[in-house]
């Protein structure tokens, strides 16, 4: 009995919800013709801009697939809180197009002019030629569209807390398929505008760079999307950059037949969890201090995961990574990637140059160039030339495993004197691997006075494996290449 007046206060509550659902207003796109008029993409988005959060964007397959909006002009940035989605995929899985090569100026990357007077294409900053803007706003969620032929297909620009989820991203040829940026409009980074992004589920195909994260973008969660490049696709660069972006996630994506995967530049504590990355030049290359790589699956690309050095000592830490048949002769350079002739290649590479770098081999960006003067050296183990920027993670050296004593794996490390080591242990399954096949576990390893420590590592599964590696992470977070192999 006590429930009842509990009940009946709750009831002109449940009734303002309920006459809020069915009140919210659908803005009904179903004409594709570009114009102001009710039905069209363009009015709809000027109609929900004048009262944000009061009405949703449903655009409807009108006609015959392929369902395509061509705008003939630039479309009005979306200020949020909206939904904007194309109401076929959740009913059969087909995307309504929007497809800007009917405004573009120019032939493929000439179109998509940068910041910089006479630079265009990927790999410069620009802001040029998107197809959906977020820009100042938040609480956007995008789905079911295909956003074609733009410079940058969706553009989220100081902007935070939206969902682009379920589109397909193609053939955006200037700054990205997806760009999640802070740029203040001078190239300068803004800290806590764009955060809380999430991008979840798309496919990303054949655009220069899949995803950038830049200038500021912190916080954001990039997961469970496909980055394909094909040969159709004119500058292979990135699947994601990440350029000066800090804290984002990175999870259960697929990267493939990039120049990089996915490449760091002076981005800080950035969290890469149980992607795929294969059929790149290089998987994962990195600088900046704090990243994590962490249980990801990297096979068939020439160099797994690249360190790559500048001017300040960065830590990576790598941590039970799968990483196979890398070593593979795929030579393709754009803004990344692994074209000298006589680089070391395999599962973990330091001292692989960038293009900032003077060894570097490959395009700097098609409409972009780095003046010689610009380009950097970098240091070898002894620390020359004069002014080269170091080897990353303190060039920490990797373990040496001794002996396999029974089912025990023994090895020996060597690192700052009284300190603490975590050492990893990987199997291969042929006698003539040398990567880091499977995952076995890690052991705490303690250094004496001469930063000499020793350890012994059980093996429960030992005569499935033909050979051992190893890595080492400091306890400031700097992991080691691979050892040598120990084989059977």
């Amino acid at each position: 009995m006590r429930l009842m007046p509990v009940l009946a206060a709750l009831l002109p509550l449940l009734s303002l919800s309920a006459l809020g659902d069915t009140t919210h207003q659908v803005l009904r796109v179903d004409r594709y013709a570009d114009d102001d008029q009710t039905g069209s993409l363009r009015w709809a988005i000027e109609t929900s801009n004048r009262t944000p959060g009061e009405q949703s964007i449903e655009i409807d397959a009108v006609g015959q697939a392929p369902y395509v909006i061509r705008p003939t002009r630039a479309l009005p940035a979306i200020l949020g809180p909206v939904r904007i989605s194309g109401t076929a995929w959740a009913r059969d899985g087909q995307y309504i197009a929007i497809d800007g090569s009917g405004y573009l100026q120019g032939e493929g990357a000439h179109a998509c002019p940068g910041a910089t007077p006479g630079q265009y294409g990927t790999n410069v900053r620009t802001t040029t030629g998107p197809g959906l803007v977020l820009r100042d706003t938040q609480g956007v969620h995008i789905s079911g569209l295909e956003v074609r032929n733009f410079c940058i297909g969706i553009l989220v620009n100081r902007a935070s807390h939206n969902v682009i989820q379920d589109n397909r991203i193609v053939a955006n040829k200037g700054g990205a398929g997806i760009m999640l940026t802070g740029d203040d409009g001078k190239g300068n980074p803004t800290a806590t505008s764009t955060v809380n992004n999430k991008v979840l589920r798309n496919q990303l195909i054949d655009n220069g760079d899949g995803l950038e994260l830049t200038r500021g973008a912190a916080f954001n969660l990039v997961a469970d999307n496909l980055f394909r490049s094909t040969p159709a696709n004119p500058e292979p660069s990135q699947g994601i950059e990440i350029l000066l972006g800090n804290d984002n996630t990175v999870v259960r994506n697929r990267f493939e037949n990039y120049s990089d995967g996915l490449q760091i530049n002076w981005g800080h504590r950035n969290y890469l969890g149980a992607n795929t990355f294969s059929g790149n030049s290089i998987g994962v290359s990195v600088t900046g201090d704090g990243n994590i790589l962490d249980g990801n699956l990297i096979h068939g690309n020439r160099i797994g995961i690249a360190l790559r050095p500048e001017p300040q000592v960065t830590r990576t830490r790598l941590t039970a990574n799968r990483i196979w048949h890398n070593g593979q002769d795929i030579r393709r350079c754009e803004a990344g990637g692994s074209c000298v002739p006589d680089q070391r290649t395999g599962a973990i590479i330091f001292g692989v140059p960038a293009q900032a770098h003077a060894l570097y081999v490959g395009s700097r960006g098609i409409g972009a160039d780095l003046p010689k003067q610009d380009q950097a050296s970098i240091c070898d183990a002894q620390g020359a030339p004069a002014g080269c920027q170091p080897l990353p993670n303190h060039n920490q050296q990797p373990p040496h495993l001794t002996a396999l004593d029974g089912k025990r794996l023994l090895g020996e490390v060597k690192g700052a004197a009284s300190t603490s080591l975590r050492v990893e242990l990987f199997g291969n399954g042929s006698s003539d691997a040398v990567e880091a096949e499977r995952y076995l576990g890690e052991v705490l390893v303690n250094t004496d006075s001469q930063g000499l420590g020793r350890f012994s590592f059980p093996l429960e599964e030992a005569g499935t494996l033909g050979s051992f590696t190893a890595t080492v992470t400091t306890a400031d977070g700097a992991t080691s290449e691979l050892s040598s192999a120990l084989r059977r």
